[in-house]
């Protein structure tokens, strides 16, 4: 079972056309077929236009219903009921037009792409008035890095279904990291939208928080996850193999949005529904362990089969705790009822199963005294004790074997003929002939075994067999994305080190600072590297006449930029200025305690580097990238002190740096 992925609502409205040149350095740019594109997109479109319906529908039931209690007119009565009847006929048809389409597999399974949720169209324009205003430089300076965003969100909107489109994904979302460090801050909002469609119902959700986004590429990894999962071939064990990894990593996923998303606008991120999309991944994972063990078991060995026996009623165990998290208040009205009856079928189709191979454990098996430890193993085996004689004694008595494995196939027809009854029921699942032929091959050979145990002259009653104990040999793992994985190179790098030139910083006008070359130096102490700090001005020097402060940071010599430049560097620059003098432009940080922030923060910026370079794999799992869209303020508060105070707790002991007098 997998899960399809929620696209934004201007599908439409970008090229189709992508660079296909390798002029991105680490960054995989490849779009899909736009046919397939507007394919979901028309999906999804459908899916909010049957919403909205339903919506109508279920006000105009409400009111009716309101008007019927009240009145006493008998015949209003009789032309309101008649009114009820037809809406009610409108919603049923309606429902079930939205479960077809949500079943509906055939768009997502394609073989080049998926179609995902994507930054509004109008960011371009914001993020362009934002460096001109908040960086004070001229955006068109930028427009290649703004090229290279939109290129970006153009190809992770269709990315392959294949490693190559995950780590698309996951580029983007490390990249969501520096745009927020960037171009989003507390005080000033861009005034971009982020939109989303459920991922079920269609209905549209839109905010204009950056954790949104964040959460909406969370989403879409998992459900990515989960169609490479279902794509994989389980006739053997090594597609069985990835299929079990891509199923782990697709609970991963929506257990990691979970745990530090919250109070989602959409209801496919909400708590109860990434729950139980999780609990269905583990037991995807479950349901593939068991085929494992099938391929795997050629022999018809007493333990063998007992292993298959308990295999088996543990993945219906998982689906059976699946079927009751989809039946909670929130769920019963949101998950299709084609999921839900897919849910109840595999439970009642493994636990018969579990049955079945126990029956032929205990009658295709020659039973010998030394066997101790297939003993103890049937003696673990049930869930309970069986009525009549001993395990122990039934295990020496070929005919107590006999009947107790006639017992189960008993219970197996009946598990199977309850599964085949569910299914029924569905009109989706009627469509799979796969699932029909699995099911009516597995209950007539349960029948067949049960009519070759069965004799004439057996009128004994059949004892109730118990119920067979769960256990797994594999339990499954949720594996967490990691994102470090991909490296990522932040776009706007040319901005600035992001320890100052970030959008939460403020600090005044550009200066040009004109120095000429006297006698003992220019009268200035520097300090750091990324960007480099005037640490100390000489009181009387040529320095301080010129208008350089304490605190002021060097951003270009002579017109060439030198925000990521080296001490050493800027030295050179300044010392090999002709006898004319140099240019510095500088910029001063503003904050509450503007001069000891400011030298505190250059401190630590000879290790913006290395820091920078951390960030690009490391950053998608650190608390710092993780934000709510509605968090408490106190949290929030300490979230943003920690993303930005962490310079300032560095002392002056722990700082490997070089201060000199120029």
């Amino acid at each position: 079972m997998s899960l399809s992925d929620g696209p934004s609502d201007d599908d439409d409205e970008f090229p189709s056309t992508l660079p296909t040149d390798g002029s991105h350095s680490g960054s995989i740019r490849k779009g899909c077929d736009p046919l397939a594109q507007t394919q979901r997109s028309k999906l999804q479109h459908r899916r909010a236009r049957i919403n909205q319906q339903i919506n109508k529908e279920m006000r105009m039931r409400t009111g009716a219903e309101n008007l019927f209690r009240a009145t006493t007119n008998n015949k209003v009565k009789e032309t309101v009921a008649l009114e009820l009847s037809f809406v009610n006929s409108n919603l049923q048809l309606l429902k079930e037009e939205l479960e077809e389409l949500n079943s509906s597999m055939d768009v997502y399974q394609t073989d080049r792409c998926t179609n995902i949720i994507l930054l509004s169209p109008c960011l371009c324009l914001p993020s362009q008035d934002f460096i001109c205003e908040h960086y004070g430089e001229d955006s068109f300076l930028y427009d290649k890095e703004i090229k290279e965003l939109m290129e970006l969100r153009q190809a992770m909107r269709t990315p392959s279904r294949n490693q190559a489109g995950l780590e698309l994904l996951m580029e983007y979302y490390n990249q969501l990291y520096y745009l927020d460090q960037r171009f989003f801050s507390a005080q000033k909002n861009l005034g971009v939208h982020f939109h989303w469609y459920d991922s079920l119902t269609g209905v549209p959700s839109c905010q204009r928080a950056l954790a949104f986004e964040k959460g909406s590429v969370l989403f879409n990894i998992g459900a990515l996850y989960t169609q490479i999962g279902a794509r994989q071939d389980r006739s053997a064990t090594a597609g069985i193999d990835r299929a079990i990894d891509a199923f782990q990593r697709a609970a991963g996923a929506f257990n990691y949005l979970k745990e530090n998303f919250s109070n989602a606008p959409s209801l496919d991120m909400s708590s109860p529904s990434l729950c139980m999309l999780v609990r269905l991944m583990l037991a995807q994972v479950q349901e593939c362990v068991f085929e494992r063990i099938t391929l795997t078991t050629q022999d018809t060995h007493f333990t063998s089969q007992l292993r298959l026996a308990q295999e088996a009623a543990r993945v219906s165990d998982v689906y059976l705790l699946v079927q009751q998290t989809m039946t909670q208040p929130l769920m019963k009205d949101y998950v299709p009822f084609s999921w839900v009856s897919m849910v109840q079928v595999k439970s009642e189709h493994f636990r018969a199963l579990s049955h079945y191979y126990a029956a032929v454990a205990l009658c295709d098996h020659m039973w010998e005294e030394e066997e101790e430890e297939a003993e103890k193993a049937f003696l673990q085996c049930h869930a309970s004790v069986p009525a009549g004689p001993q395990l122990s004694q039934v295990l020496q008595d070929p005919e107590k074997r006999r009947k107790l494995g006639k017992a189960h196939l008993r219970r197996a027809v009946i598990r199977h003929e309850e599964a085949m009854r569910v299914h029924s029921l569905c009109k989706i699942l009627r469509k799979m002939d796969i699932l029909q032929d699995v099911l009516s091959v597995t209950h007539k050979r349960s029948l067949d075994k049960y009519s070759e145990l069965d004799r004439e002259d057996d009128f004994d009653e059949i004892a109730e067999a118990p119920e067979i104990q769960s256990h797994t040999h594999q339990k499954p793992d949720v594996i967490p994305p990691n994102f470090s994985t991909v490296k990522v190179t932040d776009i706007f790098q040319r901005l600035g080190p992001l320890s100052v030139f970030c959008a939460r910083a403020r600090w005044g006008p550009m200066r040009v600072i004109c120095l000429n070359k006297r006698e003992g130096g220019l009268g200035l102490t520097l300090r750091g590297d990324s960007p480099v700090l005037v640490a100390g001005v000489v009181p009387g020097g040529w320095a301080e006449e010129a208008g350089l402060r304490e605190g002021d940071y060097i951003v270009a010599v002579d017109g060439k930029d030198c925000k990521w430049a080296k001490h050493g560097e800027v030295v050179h620059m300044l010392k090999s200025c002709s006898d004319r003098g140099v240019e510095i432009s500088v910029v001063t940080l503003h904050s509450h305690d503007t001069q000891r922030r400011a030298v505190m923060l250059s401190l630590c910026s000879d290790k913006e580097n290395t820091r920078h370079r951390l960030l690009s794999g490391a950053k998608g799992q650190s608390s710092a990238s993780l934000l709510n869209w509605n968090r408490k303020k106190k949290r929030e508060g300490s979230t943003i002190t920690k993303r930005l105070g962490s310079a300032f707790s560095l002392s002056f002991g722990s700082i490997r740096d070089t201060e000199a007098m120029y």
